[in-house]
């Protein structure tokens, strides 16, 4: 499978082989397996920070290098939740905290989908950060925080003047429309308080918010688009 005896030590955490490797002249840090995964991958991935720390002070690492699949240690340290690691990665200025893996999904998209509310705040916390930035779907880390009701997630970002609520995905599905799909109430009420999102608008299909609530029977969500239609004088 291509592993060294480095990457061995760094996916198990190890950090005292991990550190006598290091030692060595002739030890690249960079070497992947057959996967594409360097060591720093593998530490990353699994949240041993002694050894994220040690690869990080090796001269000639490259912390941004993607595996086979597109993903960086910093993507699949904030896919796992390892809040430590990722502040590490940030720190340095050679990686790109935007850095997508081969589906165009990014580390906060990972994050904002899990629900690791830490790193999205660490994440958000970057000038540099594209909030909106869309997988191969057009789903943006809202639209997945949504559709997997990760609420403290969606207050997030929608605390953020550049996230788009009403942004849909390739078929035309946007947050609310999935709010109302899977029948989360409190992110439909989140998501009716803000200006720019269309409670009537449809998908492709078309199915609208209410339609699609209707069709999986969720009678709370029903009511509270019935409502606003109703005070708006528009029946659906």
């Amino acid at each position: 499978m291509g592993d060294t005896p480095l990457g061995w030590a760094a996916w198990n955490g190890h950090e005292e082989v991990v550190n006598l490797l290091l030692s060595r002249g002739d030890i690249d840090p960079n070497k992947p397996d057959h996967q594409g995964r360097t060591p720093l991958w593998w530490a990353a991935g699994e949240g041993y920070e002694g050894v994220v720390r040690l690869l990080l002070d090796r001269d000639g690492i490259n912390p941004d290098k993607s595996d086979e699949d597109g993903q960086t240690p910093l993507l699949i340290a904030s896919c796992m939740g390892y809040a430590g690691v990722v502040k590490m990665l940030l720190g340095r200025d050679d990686v790109d905290p935007n850095k997508p893996d081969n589906c165009n999904q990014t580390p906060l998209w990972w994050a904002a989908r899990n629900g690791e509310e830490e790193v999205v705040e660490i994440l958000l916390g970057r000038d540099d950060l594209n909030p909106n930035k869309p997988d191969e779907y057009c789903q943006t880390p809202l639209l997945m925080a949504i559709g997997n009701g990760q609420e403290g997630v969606v207050e997030m970002l929608l605390r953020r003047d550049d996230v788009n609520p009403g942004k849909p995905d390739d078929r035309g599905r946007t947050p609310l429309w999935w709010a109302a799909c899977y029948g989360h109430e409190g992110l439909v009420k989140v998501l009716l308080g803000r200006d720019g999102v269309n409670p009537n608008k449809p998908d492709e299909s078309p199915e609208t918010p209410l339609m699609i609530a209707t069709l999986h029977h969720h009678a709370g969500v029903i009511a509270l688009l019935q409502s606003l239609t109703s005070a708006v004088g528009n029946t659906p």
